[in-house]
């Protein structure tokens, strides 16, 4: 460990959220308290409210690092005609999420109080983790449009959500991953099959 003089503002940064990041992928969301932090890179609790504000910004900023991995692995996926993208960016986003469990559920761990401002700049990955499913959607589905065509494409987004988060809770037999895949597709497919027969003449 280097002595203190010589992290700057921005090392001393960086080595707190990659303690913090460390406490959440091996122990999870409840293990993450700003004395153990400290206590990890060997700086005072203080030294860390020099670096941000308090231990909700602290969050924000690793949950912040946790939500650019996954936009970056939605990126990879290539298009392969909207029904087939969505399932693609499903199942991208299902692995994504069993093989760091601990990352992505502390993103949805963490409930900010009434008095916490969650910053645009945090808001803006959160929408950039949506896009990809808003935009093949709206491919799929044209006739449905504007406020109607980003109801039904968050409606789908989050039914995705859902059987991920309730399928790997309390799940410790990854091999399962295929059964939650196949209700996937199942969904997407009967999600989206129901929307064109409604605009079948």
């Amino acid at each position: 460990m280097a002595k203190r003089s010589e992290h700057t503002q921005e090392e001393l940064k960086a080595l707190i959220l990659s303690a913090a990041e460390t406490i959440v992928i091996e122990e999870g969301f409840p293990a993450l308290k700003v004395r153990r932090i400290a206590a990890e890179i060997g700086y005072t609790v203080g030294s860390i409210y020099m670096v941000f504000i308090n231990m909700a910004d602290l969050i924000v900023h690793v949950n912040a690092k946790t939500l650019d991995a996954l936009s970056a692995q939605l990126g990879q996926v290539q298009a392969c005609g909207a029904e087939h993208s969505i399932e693609a960016l499903a199942m991208t986003y299902l692995n994504y999420a069993s093989d760091n469990f601990n990352r992505w559920r502390t993103v949805f761990d963490y409930a900010p109080t009434e008095k916490t401002v969650t910053p645009d700049w945090y808001q803006e990955k959160v929408t950039d983790i949506f896009s990809p499913f808003k935009a093949q959607f709206a491919e799929l589905v044209p006739e449905l449009s504007g406020d109607n065509s980003n109801r039904a494409a968050r409606a789908l987004w989050f039914a995705i959500h859902g059987i991920c988060l309730l399928s790997l809770t309390g799940q410790d037999d990854k091999t399962r991953i295929y059964d939650i895949e196949e209700t996937l597709v199942l969904l997407i497919r009967n999600f989206i099959s129901g929307w064109r027969t409604n605009f079948i003449k």
